[in-house]
């Protein structure tokens, strides 16, 4: 590690000393090369791989974003295009940016359909949407992954996992993926919670938008759910992105260079500024704060993008500063960790 972030060092090891991380990866790429790399934890290794929840909404989004790159599907398309009979008005730029009204699967399913891809989607292609596609926001915390993948698979008939493999991640050698094989899902780190009310606190309310957002398909939350092969073998790519810190940290270095990496390039400038400008400003009706919706990604002030996933993980890229970071933890808290070890790598710049 380059001496000059011997500081974010210090600050990971304190996660440990202090018993508030027990499993986590950190990444961060600095004009254009790789000055951190970082694990701790029993039995973690450099190919360790962790769900990073919501972390994997922009890499979904990527998917389909290459497919609107080359042509195949127009921003502005209504879905309905490309998906008969899907009845929400909304246009494939609403999906994108979690305007298009369908934040909630709307029949109520026990944990096993999260294996069942046609399933999910038949239930979101019928659903009434809460409001008006193009109106307003709600972070489309489950349904996310099923709405971006379902139009890859439509247009380019393989699903958003395969796509990603073959398309993203191969070419651009990164270690994560959606519905991992056998031999992926034994390096998958054991999910824990922080502590034991954490599930709770993260659904809110009962019967509010969030608590059905975030609890339905059932199980998303539940340790015997999140690290049972049924979850790391099946695709929901809202929220379940199994990935190394590295993998997401070069990830956002090749967007932050303009969709080139390593000389492979996979997006052209024009998409990467598309994808990473502000679509949305308002008022998000399931975080119940201000949100700044790109295609995919939250905008922050300091002119950031990138996401945050339930948990602590994250990843983002940082123009003005010229870095990119990504944060990948097996221990199921809130975001304070992140928070601190970004104090400290900014005293370092």
């Amino acid at each position: 590690m380059h001496p000059r972030f011997a500081p974010v060092r210090g600050c990971f090891q304190d996660l440990f000393a202090g018993g508030r991380e027990t499993g986590a990866a950190l990444t961060i790429w600095y004009d254009g090369a790789p000055v951190v790399d970082l694990l701790g934890g029993p039995g973690w290794r450099p190919d360790t791989l962790v769900n990073v929840y919501s972390v994997g909404k922009p890499v979904a989004a990527l998917c389909l974003l290459k497919l609107v790159d080359r042509g195949r599907v127009d921003l502005d398309d209504p879905v309905a295009a490309h998906w008969p009979g899907f009845r929400t008005p909304a246009t494939v730029r609403q999906v994108l940016s979690h305007t298009a009204g369908l934040p909630v699967f709307p029949v109520p399913r026990p944990a096993e359909a999260i294996g069942d891809w046609t399933l999910l989607c038949a239930d979101l292609a019928a659903a009434e949407p809460e409001w008006a596609p193009g109106t307003v926001a709600g972070e489309h915390a489950w349904t996310y992954g099923h709405l971006v993948g379902e139009l890859v698979r439509r247009v380019d008939g393989r699903s958003v996992g395969r796509f990603l493999a073959e398309e993203i991640a191969g070419p651009w050698g990164l270690d994560l993926g959606f519905g991992l094989d056998a031999a992926d899902r034994r390096r998958c780190a054991e999910l824990s919670y922080g502590d034991p009310g954490w599930p709770t606190r993260m659904l809110g309310e009962p019967g509010s938008l969030r608590a059905r957002a975030l609890g339905n398909p059932a199980g998303g939350l539940d340790l015997a759910v999140v690290n049972s092969p049924l979850w790391r073998g099946a695709e929901v790519p809202a929220v379940n992105l199994h990935a190394t810190a590295a993998g997401l940290a070069r990830l956002y270095a090749g967007l932050l260079a303009g969709g080139t990496l390593d000389g492979v390039r996979l997006f052209s400038p024009e998409l990467v500024a598309e994808a990473t400008r502000v679509q949305y400003d308002g008022p998000d009706l399931v975080l119940d704060r201000r949100a700044y919706w790109t295609l995919g990604m939250q905008w922050e002030p300091d002119g950031s993008w990138g996401m945050g996933g339930i948990g602590g993980s994250s990843a983002w890229a940082d123009p003005e500063r010229g870095y990119t970071f990504a944060y990948a933890t097996a221990r199921l808290a809130e975001h304070d960790r992140v928070d601190e070890l970004v104090e400290a790598l900014h005293s370092c710049l």
